[in-house]
């Protein structure tokens, strides 16, 4: 017991405690402070900072095999050190400058926040708390009321009024600015996967990543939900995003620290314990939300994909009556979205109670204890109160703890936004990464069964050179499809300028895929390519490519009317030349030539492939490529526009099955559709000769099984009149 005695304090040794603490409390209320904040700070940082997760496979190098490929993969999505590298990478693109206008529109965004803040605190102190001034107390408009002063109660009313108007106008301000600096953050971010998808002036290659990244490689299914949707949904939650963070940050430190003068750094530590284990419960429990938002965006462009193909392709349903199937691909989309976003709501739904159940009711008793601390305890030196002076205080803490709790809950709640921010992130640095593949020549494809079978895969792993030439030479190119297919194991052939080539061959041997080659669209895998530049060449495909735009614009695309005219052409040389395929009356009958229409609806096939003809001999290319490109024209009409691209220096590349256009051609590569070609002179009469006696063999073995009949029927009857 003497023991126990001993250990225990004794009243002296408190008081002088106590008293010891009283004298230093000022400095101790400073360290709790300072502290506070610095916690505020770091916890906010490590809230928001790198969390462990899988490793991610973007960065490795993948190739599917068959329709199981790992393309179909799902990106990871978290707010971790992957992500805080990608949004970086992309704010170096949306803020190149601290001298930009988007730096400029932050500052404003910064200084807009600060604002605000001040005139919340001056509010909370207008509701209720009482300040020295010079020669008075000044009551403000509770303790007034309390007191029933009725002058001072309409003056501070006043005041209320006046301040209204510094406030209304910031929030308006601060509005605009973040809308200002979605827009620009958008603005930014289009030019540049503009820039990389359709390249610009700048680029010394033309790489054509539009089709690269549609026809070469898996990883992107919808580019076009990305540049539209996906970059606008990201620029509004990055710019949304500092004033959900910065601003909430900061309120907590003002408001805290101004409620730590009110009720002692003391209840300030203990609100702040109560509130983080608090936090750390609803941070776990909290979903997945970037993961599900990345999900929904995706979800939605297969959906809008599926309704784009069928508004595409709608002939063609028409004809087959494919209604109900293509009816089924919108709706198994439909579903596969609506069951998704249910699954959100579910999780929203269950989430939202426990955030309101903690961030509202339980940290509102919190405060409530907190508030309450000066009246049922009293700190050394302070002063003793009255009615009125315990209702203005516990009335502007409570302001003050409210504010405080509700900008702490925004900082909880910016998680969530940055979670959504996380998901977006994903798909806009994804499209940035996949379009840096692709120049690169990187693609990511999922391929067909062979091509695992390590001679096909020896193929694969190669590339070959491709050297500019005024003459087309193909030295033992193997043609391979982006699925890894090889259609021909090694070509050889070439093709002199003035020497027309014919090209035949059953379907799917390589005869488009030889084309694509020398457009610089696909790969070269081995071997050496020399042609001229792809500016050199240019395709007729069996349904020709009409712009938006006006009648002029479709004979000369890509070139504008400035180009046009920078050539030295006026609209009366492009008149000459619709006169060469029977067309001059299109001007006159459509309106003029800025006559604007959905040409592919206005124009038939064949006057569609006439103007196909007309947009070549206006470029005047060294090389043609022709692909069943007089399909839909009478015989007579395309002698005489193969006569006119001759008499123009223009070579033809012919892809055609008439026998009628062999004699416009001076060689011939015909493929045999097992891997195997011939390439050799082509002898049109000869040739022609050959296929009218093929013909008139056809026609005779047809009648072989009629001729057998008509012998059998004839030996019957014969058998029968010998019997008889």
């Amino acid at each position: 017991m003497a023991a126990q005695s001993t250990l225990r304090p004794s009243k002296e040794q408190l008081a002088k405690l106590a008293s010891a603490y009283a004298r230093h409390r000022p400095l101790v209320q400073r360290g709790l402070t300072v502290a506070f904040v610095v916690y505020v700070i770091t916890s906010t940082y490590r809230g928001f900072s790198a969390r462990p997760g899988a490793s991610s496979g973007s960065s490795s190098k993948r190739r599917g095999k068959g329709k199981g490929g790992d393309s179909a993969s799902k990106p990871r999505v978290a707010v971790d050190a992957l992500f805080y590298q990608r949004l970086s990478r992309i704010l170096r693109i949306v803020i190149p400058s601290i001298r930009s206008k988007e730096a400029l529109l932050l500052c404003m965004h910064s200084s807009l926040l600060i604002f605000r803040t001040v005139i919340s605190l001056y509010v909370a102190a207008l509701d209720g708390k009482q300040e020295p001034t010079n020669t008075c107390t000044a009551l403000r408009i509770v303790a007034s009321l309390v007191r029933a002063q009725p002058v001072p109660f309409l003056l501070n009313i006043l005041k209320w009024l006046l301040v209204a108007i510094p406030a209304t106008w910031t929030n308006s301000w601060l509005s605009y600015v973040q809308n200002k600096l979605a827009l620009a953050y958008r603005t930014r971010l289009t030019k540049e996967v503009m820039r990389q998808y359709l390249g610009d002036d700048a680029d010394t290659q033309d790489l054509k990543t539009f089709y690269k990244l549609a026809n070469l490689d898996d990883r992107i299914k919808n580019p076009d939900q990305m540049i539209t949707h996906d970059i606008q949904r990201f620029s509004t939650h990055l710019a949304a995003i500092y004033a959900n963070v910065a601003k909430p940050v900061l309120d907590v430190i003002l408001y805290n620290y101004q409620l730590s003068q009110n009720v002692g750094a003391e209840g300030l530590v203990l609100l702040t314990v109560l509130v983080q284990a608090s936090a750390a419960l609803l941070r776990a429990l909290t979903p997945a939300f970037g993961q599900y938002t990345a999900l929904s965006a995706q979800l939605a462009g297969n959906l809008r994909h599926t309704h784009s193909r069928l508004a595409e392709f709608s002939e063609e349903v028409a004809f087959f009556g494919g209604e109900e199937t293509e009816k089924m691909l919108v709706e198994r989309e439909y579903a596969g979205l609506v069951k998704h976003e249910n699954r959100v709501l579910r999780k929203r739904w269950w989430h939202g109670c426990v955030e309101e159940g903690i961030v509202k009711w339980l940290w509102g008793s919190f405060g409530l204890c907190i508030c309450a601390i000066p009246v049922f305890f009293k700190f050394p030196g302070a002063a003793a109160l009255d009615m009125g002076g315990r209702t203005e205080g516990f009335v502007t803490n409570r302001r003050l703890l409210l504010s405080a709790s509700d900008a702490f809950g925004r900082v909880m709640y910016s998680y969530k936004d940055l979670s959504e921010l996380a998901g977006y992130t994903t798909r806009v640095a994804t499209l940035l990464e996949t379009m840096a593949d692709v120049r690169k020549g990187k693609f990511e494809k999922a391929l067909v069964s062979s091509a695992s079978i390590e001679e096909n895969a020896k193929i694969l792993r190669g590339r070959g050179v491709i050297i500019e030439s005024e003459e087309i030479q193909f030295e033992n190119v193997p043609i391979v499809t982006p699925n890894g297919d090889i259609l021909v194991r090694s070509l050889s052939f070439y093709v002199k300028p003035g020497q027309h080539l014919l090209i035949v061959g059953p379907n799917g041997c390589g005869k488009s895929s030889l084309f694509r080659i020398l457009g610089g669209l696909w790969p070269v895998y081995g071997g050496v390519v020399r042609k001229p530049p792809a500016s050199q060449f240019i395709l007729i495909p069996q349904r020709p490519y009409l712009s938006l735009g006006t009648l002029r614009d479709q004979v000369i695309y890509p070139h504008s009317k400035e180009d046009m005219e920078a050539r030295g052409i006026t609209d009366d040389d492009l008149l000459a030349v619709l006169e060469v395929v029977q067309m001059e009356n299109i001007v006159e009958r459509e309106g003029g030539w800025d006559a604007a229409r959905e040409w592919r609806e206005a124009l038939s096939g064949g006057d569609q492939q006439k103007i196909a003809w007309a947009r070549l001999f206006y470029h005047k290319p060294k090389y043609a490529v022709l692909d069943e490109a007089t399909s839909l024209v009478p015989p007579d009409m395309e002698g005489m526009m193969m006569e006119h691209a001759t008499r123009l220096g223009i070579t033809l590349l012919t892809v055609s099955h008439r026998p009628s256009l062999w004699k416009y051609h001076s060689m011939i590569l015909q493929y045999d559709g097992q891997g195997g070609y011939v390439f050799t002179k082509l002898d049109a009469e000869k040739r022609l000769a050959l296929q009218q006696e093929k013909e008139a063999l056809d026609l005779k073995l047809l009648e072989v099984p009629k001729m057998k009949a008509r012998l059998a029927e004839l030996q019957e009857l014969a058998s029968e009149r010998s019997r008889v």
